[in-house]
């Protein structure tokens, strides 16, 4: 099969587009002809830091496409249903084997491109603001990094749930289109500091639940913004900035609480987010959500796809085809 591979962490340009051997299938898992790939923020993060083990080395969390073989201790699943799954890597690839319990199947009304972008997206934003977040209607929930897959996402759930959405983004054009999603307020934080805007749009209280994908310098000013008995979910660090220490001193005499998520150990864990994931899938067959795709690239063209992801230009999520 052809896979977008790499053999030493570095920028876009390592990656390679080669021939590397088909996966072989363990128990419990499914074979899926891939059909697309949605290239995640993490996936860029893996290329870019974590040490390779056994290169050539494929990377990627999230591909949809049709089932093509089927392992021992499979259940729920049969050669030529759609579906979408999630791993620790191996999406960009023409085939994927994933472990059964970490795929949905498909509605008939969900595309393969549409599905690329829900399990992390949907999943990762339900979490930080429902079962972490805890985020009650009428609260102000403040969404960083708002014109990404997860911030897109979680505009729209917690707008549907009957919060006030304040989100931040890096233009006043992506903050305008995620109107429609149903965000309220919008922030630019490369014209505004976003704290200052946070107060002054609250009256002063702060918000009641934060989303922080960026971390580092961006997580320590969430807190600062924090409203009484404030809770802030942080689950990644897009912008890249080196490990720090976190004050926290502010916290305890507020109440607030700071909740560090990742998708992947929740669902290994539980069964709960299985659940979500396939709640937003129909969700989105029935048009009660929007998946919002920016571009799509040929697998070929791994490289360029995630130059583009570096670019901050996206609005939702990049997608590859094979």
């Amino acid at each position: 099969m052809k896979a977008a591979v790499y053999y030493a962490n570095g920028g876009p340009e390592v990656l390679r587009y080669e021939d590397v051997p088909d996966p072989v299938l363990g128990d419990g898992e499914i074979l899926i002809r891939v059909a697309a790939i949605g290239v995640q923020g993490g996936d860029v993060l893996n290329r870019f830091g974590t040490p390779v083990d056994a290169p050539p080395h494929i990377v990627g969390y999230q591909a949809a496409g049709t089932v093509e073989a089927v392992g021992t201790d499979v259940a729920g699943f049969a050669v030529g249903d759609r579906v979408v799954s999630l791993g620790l890597d191996g999406s960009h690839a023409e085939l994927r084997a994933a472990h059964h319990a970490f795929c949905w199947t498909l509605p008939d009304d969900v595309s393969f491109e549409q599905a690329a972008a829900v399990p992390t997206e949907f999943g990762t934003a339900s979490d930080s603001l429902f079962e972490f977040g805890r985020v009650a209607p009428g609260e102000t929930v403040l969404i960083h990094a708002a014109a990404s897959g997860v911030g897109i996402a979680a505009v729209q759930l917690a707008h549907r749930h009957g919060a006030r959405v304040l989100a931040t983004a890096s233009s006043d054009e992506r903050l305008e289109r995620l109107r429609a999603f149903g965000m309220d307020e919008g922030i630019n934080y490369v014209t505004a500091n976003f704290v200052d805007e946070v107060r002054r749009l609250t009256g002063g209280a702060g918000a009641d639940v934060i989303v922080d994908g960026v971390g580092g310098i961006t997580l320590q000013n969430s807190l600062r913004c924090l409203a009484y008995r404030g809770r802030c979910v942080s689950f990644g660090n897009a912008g890249r900035e080196e490990q720090q220490f976190l004050d926290v001193s502010s916290m305890s005499g507020q109440n607030q609480s700071l909740t560090s998520y990742f998708l992947g150990a929740e669902a290994f864990l539980s069964p709960r987010p299985r659940e979500v994931i396939a709640s937003a899938l129909a969700d989105i067959a029935r048009g009660e959500l929007q998946v919002v795709v920016d571009r799509v690239f040929a697998l070929e063209d791994a490289a360029d796809a995630h130059e583009y992801i570096e670019s901050r230009q996206a609005f939702g999520r990049v997608v590859m085809v094979p």
